[in-house]
């Protein structure tokens, strides 16, 4: 059994764009030797440090634990590397696996085929040891195994997750293209928005970001509601630790004292916010209100804070429909959220020229297998030229 002060290595895999912020909690919980990689971040850490990856940061999908490295340029090759492992150490007879791959090889084209020979391997070796062999669970295995594949230097790692960290427990519904519950906590961040003034999102949807957000504000760990880890099927888990571990993330969530508004003109959008929202028992934080973009006016909104807006980015809709679109969103932000920090993600860049504002920030993002820009706009109160003294000929002096 591995001991709670054993250090040893991890990986937490995140999307594109979000690896800084990945290292940044991962340090916060006290992760060691941490490394920024492509879409994850390599550390060091403790069984409880583990733990605490899979409860408390928000933007990793999955914590990784390597066991074995090796070198492979053929099926042979892999298949032998693979039998390598000491598999009766996480293995038996009678619990269930099963095999995910990731493949940036020349020498391996198919991410499926790498999994079923690195099956083989497993399952001959078990065979070999106990003259019986456990069977495939690719729902809910008693053990994720991943095997990754970079040029030729093949990993394996045991997933202490189980199902991917996006899957918060929280979600009953969900609109056409909801945003990953990672990213849009990856996104919140990255605005530098802690809770510290109030959050709108004018076009919730199911409600994704209103919830990150209010996990954020109020500091809930956002695996608090999972039932399940992978590590929980581990023959070294320890009850006792993860529980002590739960009591401290929970004695740590405090008061928000802004607001937290979510609006969409879909009745049906804003149903299944709620029923999202009573299902984190976040519903006394979060304000919904039924209204188009259009309709929002500054009475139902304050002083100032952070919007974020994810719109369609118009594969279901016309050219000149998503031109209006995002052409009233730039005239709704002018006109009604005078002192806010706006930030809107889309794959559509020439529906994005139709907002008509200077975007202050822009970052690249994937939203799923869409390449995104992450935009910023400052919609200053007044006239942005008045910040400025000017000569006769109008130049900013």
């Amino acid at each position: 059994m591995v001991q709670n002060n054993t250090k040893f290595e991890l990986v937490a895999t995140t999307a594109y764009g979000l690896e800084q912020i990945l290292a940044d909690e991962l340090l916060l919980i006290g992760a060691e030797e941490v490394e920024i990689l492509t879409r994850a971040v390599s550390f060091i850490g403790t069984k409880e440090i583990m733990y605490r990856a899979n409860l408390e940061v928000r933007t990793a999908l999955r914590i990784l634990k390597p066991i074995y490295s090796f070198r492979a340029k053929s099926e042979i090759e892999l298949y032998r590397g693979v039998k390598e492992v000491k598999w009766e150490t996480y293995l038996n007879p009678d619990r269930t696996f099963a095999i995910n791959s990731a493949v940036h090889s020349d020498y391996f084209n198919h991410e499926n085929y790498v999994s079923l020979k690195s099956k083989d391997a497993i399952v001959d070796q078990l065979r070999n040891t106990f003259g019986t062999r456990p069977n495939i669970d690719v729902a809910n295995p008693d053990l994720r195994i991943n095997i990754h594949i970079s040029g030729d230097r093949c990993n394996v790692l045991l997933d202490s997750s189980g199902n991917s960290l996006h899957k918060r427990g929280y979600r009953i519904g969900q609109g056409l293209a909801p945003i990953n519950e990672v990213l849009a906590a990856g996104m919140i961040m990255l605005t530098g928005w802690k809770g510290d003034s109030d959050f709108i999102d004018p076009m919730c949807g199911s409600g994704t970001f209103l919830m990150e957000a209010a996990t954020i504000a109020y500091n809930i760990a956002p695996g608090i509601k999972i039932a399940e880890f992978g590590f929980m099927k581990w023959d070294d888990y320890e009850p006792e630790l993860w529980e002590r571990i739960k009591a401290n993330a929970k004695s740590r969530e405090k008061d928000f004292h802004h607001k937290i508004i979510g609006f969409d003109e879909s009745p049906k959008a804003i149903r299944i916010t709620k029923e999202n929202v009573k299902n984190a028992e976040l519903g006394w934080k979060i304000l919904l209100r039924i209204k188009t973009l259009e309709d929002i006016i500054p009475s139902d909104l304050t002083d100032g804070g952070t919007v974020m807006i994810n719109p369609p980015y118009g594969e279901r809709m016309s050219e000149n429909d998503i031109k209006s679109l995002y052409e009233t969103i730039g005239d709704c932000l002018k006109q009604n959220f005078e002192g806010y920090s706006v930030w809107i993600i889309s794959s559509n860049k020439d529906a994005m020229k139709n907002i008509g504002l200077r975007t202050s920030k822009k970052l690249t993002l994937y939203n799923g297998s869409l390449e995104c820009k992450f935009h910023n706009f400052q919609i200053y109160k007044g006239s942005k030229k008045s910040k400025y003294l000017t000569n006769e000929s109008n130049e900013i002096i």
